[in-house]
Order: C-alpha cells, then sequence, then structure tokens
C-alpha cells in the first residue's frame, strides 16, 4: 500500500491534514481496538456517527478522546450522535451542533458541525449520519450542503454514514455538490460495511472544490492498522483522507 502523506503546515501556511469518518457503534465493540485504529491513522480530525447519546454520553466521548491522544470539539449527544474530535493541531473558532428536521416515527437526525484553523487554512467541518429512510435522506443531504455553505469558510469537509452507497438520490447529491473524495483519489479499500465482510461504499468524506484531496479510502494496510481490529471495533470501516489546503489571506 503506498503511505498517506503525513499531517504538515507548509512554510507558506498551507495545510496537509488527515481526516477520519468513522461510525463506531456507540462503543459497544471493541473500545481498545477502534483506538488502536484511529490512533494508527493519525487524524487531525475525526467525524463520528454513533457517539453514545446516553448515560454519560460525554464521559464516554472524553474517555475515548483521551485514549486517542484528541479532545472532543463538539456534537455528541445533543447533535444525535454525530461527534467531532480533534488534534491539538486544530484551533477552534466555534462550534454548533444542528437538529434536522423530524420526521414522526423516525430516529431524529442532526449534525456536529465547527469551524476552525489548520496553519493558515480556515475551514467547515460537518460530521452527519443520513437516516434510514430514502426520502428523508435525500433531504438531508441538500441540509448538509446548506450548512457546509452557511459556514462561510474557504473550505468545507462534510463526512458521515451516506446509508446508502454511491448509485442512491442522496450519495449523488453530496457528491455533486462537493467532491467525493474516493472518487477523486482513491486510495486504500473501497467498500465500508459490514466491517467483517464489506460490500458497500455507503461512508465517505466529501470535500468543496478549493481542497485538493491527495487520497483517501478504508485505511486496510496502513501500519498500525490490523484487519482484526478493524472487524472488531464497530460495524463500519472508516475512512481516512489526506487532503492539502492552500493558506488564505
Amino acid at each position: 500500500m503506498d503511505q498517506l502523506p503525513k499531517s504538515r503546515t507548509e512554510p507558506d501556511g498551507s495545510a496537509v491534514i488527515r481526516v477520519l469518518s468513522y461510525n463506531i457503534r456507540s462503543l459497544r465493540d471493541d473500545e481498545e481496538a477502534l483506538v488502536r485504529v484511529v490512533r494508527a491513522c493519525a487524524p487531525d480530525l475525526v467525524l463520528v456517527q454513533e457517539a453514545p447519546r446516553f448515560f454519560r454520553w460525554r464521559k464516554h466521548a472524553a474517555r475515548l478522546a483521551r485514549k486517542c491522544d484528541l479532545v472532543v470539539l463538539g456534537g455528541g449527544a445533543t447533535a444525535t450522535g454525530p461527534l467531532l474530535l480533534c488534534s491539538l493541531r486544530v484551533f477552534v473558532e466555534r462550534a454548533e451542533d444542528v437538529l434536522l428536521p423530524h420526521t414522526p416515527g423516525l430516529h431524529r437526525r442532526g449534525l456536529a458541525t465547527a469551524v476552525v484553523r489548520i496553519g493558515g487554512a480556515r475551514l467547515g467541518v460537518v460530521s452527519a449520519h443520513l437516516s434510514l429512510d430514502r426520502t428523508e435522506r435525500r433531504a438531508q443531504a441538500e441540509l448538509v450542503l446548506d450548512r457546509v455553505a452557511a459556514l462561510d469558510t474557504p473550505y468545507g469537509i462534510a463526512a458521515g454514514d451516506v446509508n446508502e452507497g454511491p448509485e442512491g438520490p442522496a450519495f449523488r447529491r453530496l457528491a455533486g455538490g462537493l467532491q467525493d473524495c474516493w472518487s477523486v483519489a482513491p486510495w486504500g479499500g473501497e467498500r465500508t460495511f459490514p466491517a467483517t465482510a464489506p460490500d458497500r461504499r455507503i461512508d465517505a468524506v466529501f470535500a468543496t472544490a478549493g481542497v485538493e484531496v491527495l487520497a483517501c479510502g478504508v485505511p486496510a494496510g496502513l501500519a498500525g492498522v490490523s484487519g482484526a481490529d478493524l472487524r472488531s471495533a464497530t460495524d463500519h470501516l472508516p475512512v481516512l483522507a489526506a487532503l492539502r489546503l492552500s493558506a488564505v489571506p
């Protein structure tokens, strides 16, 4: 496997960052395996889905962040599951949890969002977990794009569990408004679910047009990431992207 570019800040202020999207199924599986995977990926930003939402959820999120040498940026139960973690390399301007319109009888969905700076680059970040309902899912994809635009930053990243593959209308809408990072610079593995025998790509990282996508995919084969850990950490495989952001005055 080709090496993934490492995080760094260039002398001109441009930044190479690693962004990890991961559905962690409320930490119900092998938490230590999950931690090993995240640490091996060395992310600057982690866009989590299905973070713990109930009893002592803040404590669980903080414990996970601490084990991964990260900090909690925002989200969690107040975003109905999406959570943002970041490294100390990231300067946080603001964070906001956004609840999406609720369809009676379906699970309430939300977004964990933030505006951050890394090096000389400023970017908006959105973690999302779209509905199991096809109609609601398509509407939520539109709201994710609206939210990325509303953050009003030079760069934007949205990532998460789309709950459908690239052929679905919600995925197509996201890929139409943003870059589908896997399609731009495929690296590692493609399919993300189920972790034990993946046959679908339902998790993805998307980026606005100004972001240079260096590589994106499931980090199978990355140094420190074992197949056993990927299978036991949770029921989804993670998606790791290396992105370059030019400094903006």
